[in-house]
């Protein structure tokens, strides 16, 4: 157990020892600094030629907003229309059916989001063509949007006043070219040399120890996995994610696929001190989320290698921990490590399967994305901190009794209502959402037009309400694991969950761009004897009390319901 435990801190230790540069990479990146990376310069120019982009007009931040969203509007009509007929398509060497217009309703709406929840097997329910030319370009493009949204910020952040805030098209395009690429493709040769399939081969025949013969699915998965991870995104080639021996074969690239899924994260926290020349202030931001990640890891791994008091009250005796769900190759140390991360970084990838964890360590995977913002997703995860700094900063500005102000601007009445309106919209979605599925599976309704809601939870009381609860948090987290106790690929939950995902990650964008536009376009007011300073650890232990305060008045109830009462029930 000793050995696991220094496995994880091995890997997270190797993750910050990467991201530092790497921070200082982006940042220089995006500043227009000279890298190694500038021999992509005439690719892009071809970029732009083609799709008669001007790279060098700037925009400002309603503009980057109009871009966005409608280049996004695009790419879900076309995931839609391709997952709804992909069975005439090529690339298909399994026979693959086309997805119900539900499922595709759902799965373009998930993948387009960065959450990649998965209401279909990976391996059954998508093929080779959706695999690669609507799974894998969404977990792209969605990764550069967030990472495009978030430098608007950063360039809101630099200059004293300014409306001229980039190029999102640049930007987007740059995220791709010079971030995502070059990672991925060195993340795809480490798994292809570890064993993961990178072929077009369609399903291969095994015989197994026991004389079964098993059909086993293949395809070029190796390129597909490194974005899941790099991108934050989380989605399975095979149906089991990470657990699956293919797509996660050895401890290489179990530490591989943790340092991938994190190092981009932590990086752009490092890169917003870079970008603005205020690192001490990148650093507080740093250790916020790190306590905040030590908070919920510790109890989730401590759960996991004691195991479950209700077996040892049978007197079976546990050395190994709890190991129900969890694979041997990783034991429950590590997997504990890659449950949190997967779920404070919005990933959701899984290498065990998530409704066999102990309660606690349920309560801390919830708890995770409910904050949804200790690293959290590729460029969405400083978004949603940036939320919680205004509000600390108008509730100290108060205190003291001097108007709020943020990097020399005035924090005024529009921008706290914007943060106060997203900060409320994530437990509205949540809350709302486990509440009307509640109410329809108590009632019973349904049953003409879904799969009946009797039959949609393989556990009863406390533990099925906590699937429930699970599935709308990573929804509205854009995280995408799942508890996987429920039966959810049918019309409510596709259709549900599709709209949560949707206002779950563009309004939380929308939020944070207009903040940001709206104090760039202010007056600059230098720096005085009386200004509330945003880089001491004091203001980081204010933000953290408001992130704490908010999360735990929002949400104590349900989890009440869920994860403590399951808690509470084995003893």
């Amino acid at each position: 157990m000793n050995t696991e435990i220094t496995g994880v801190v091995f890997t997270y230790g190797l993750t910050l020892l990467l991201a530092i540069p790497l921070g200082k990479y982006i940042a220089k990146v995006f500043k227009g600094e000279k890298t190694w990376s500038d021999f992509m310069s005439p690719m892009e120019r071809l970029f732009y030629k083609i799709a008669g982009i001007n790279p060098n007009e700037e925009m400002n931040w309603k503009q980057h907003l109009k871009a966005l969203l409608t280049i996004n509007a695009v790419w879900l009509i076309y995931a839609f229309f391709v997952l709804l007929f992909q069975d005439k398509l090529p690339l298909n060497p399994d026979g693959n059916a086309a997805q119900t217009p539900d499922l595709a309703f759902n799965t373009a709406i998930s993948f387009l989001v960065n959450c990649n929840l998965q209401h279909y097997s990976g391996e059954t329910g998508a093929t080779y063509f959706t695999q690669l030319f609507v799974i894998t370009f969404l977990q792209f493009v969605s990764a550069a949007t967030g990472i495009a949204a978030l430098i608007v910020l950063f360039k809101a952040l630099k200059d004293k006043t300014t409306t001229k805030l980039g190029n999102f098209w640049v930007i987007f395009t740059k995220t791709n070219t010079r971030l995502l690429l070059p990672l991925c493709i060195v993340m795809a040769i480490i798994l292809a040399f570890n064993g993961t399939p990178a072929s077009y081969a369609a399903k291969d025949n095994i015989v197994t120890l026991q004389g079964d013969s098993v059909g086993v699915s293949r395809g070029p998965a190796a390129g597909m996995i490194a974005i899941k991870h790099i991108g934050t995104n989380g989605g399975g080639w095979f149906g089991v994610n990470s657990a699956h021996p293919l797509e996660n074969p050895n401890y290489v690239t179990y530490i591989t696929e943790m340092v991938a899924q994190v190092i981009i994260p932590i990086a752009m926290i490092f890169a917003l001190g870079f970008f603005i020349q205020r690192k001490r202030f990148a650093y507080v931001i740093f250790g916020v989320m790190t306590v905040g990640m030590l908070i919920l890891l510790i109890p989730t791994m401590q759960a996991e290698i004691a195991g479950s008091p209700a077996i040892a009250k049978l007197g079976v005796v546990q050395p190994t921990g709890a190991m129900e769900g969890k694979e041997v190759r990783f034991g429950p140390a590590a997997t504990g490590y890659w449950n949190i991360v997967t779920t404070i970084i919005s990933t959701g990838s899984i290498n065990s399967m998530h409704d066999s964890a102990m309660p606690q360590s349920g309560l801390m995977m919830l708890l995770g994305m409910m904050v949804n913002c200790f690293y959290g997703g590729c460029g969405v995860g400083i978004l949603n901190y940036f939320i919680f700094i205004i509000i600390a900063v108008f509730i100290s500005g108060l205190m003291v009794g001097r108007t709020p102000e943020f990097m020399g601007h005035k924090v005024e009445a529009r921008e706290v209502k914007i943060a106060a309106i997203i900060a409320l919209l994530h437990p509205f979605l949540i809350l709302v959402g486990t509440a009307l599925s509640s109410y329809v599976l108590s009632h019973n309704l349904g049953a003409d037009w879904a799969v009946k809601p009797g039959n949609w939870l393989n556990n009863p009381g406390y533990h099925g309400f906590s699937e429930m609860l699970y599935e709308y948090t990573s929804s509205a987290a854009n995280n995408g694991s799942g508890f996987e106790g429920l039966g959810d690929n049918n019309i409510f939950w596709n259709v549900s969950t599709g709209f949560v995902l949707l206002l779950g990650r563009f309004l939380p964008i929308i939020g944070p761009v207009a903040i940001a536009g709206l104090l760039a376009n202010k007056k600059y007011i230098p720096e005085s004897a009386g200004t509330l300073r945003t880089d001491t650890v004091t203001f980081g232990l204010m933000t953290f009390a408001v992130i704490a305060i908010l999360t735990a008045l929002s949400f104590f109830p349900s989890l009440a319901l869920g994860p403590i009462a399951e808690y509470f029930s084995m003893y």
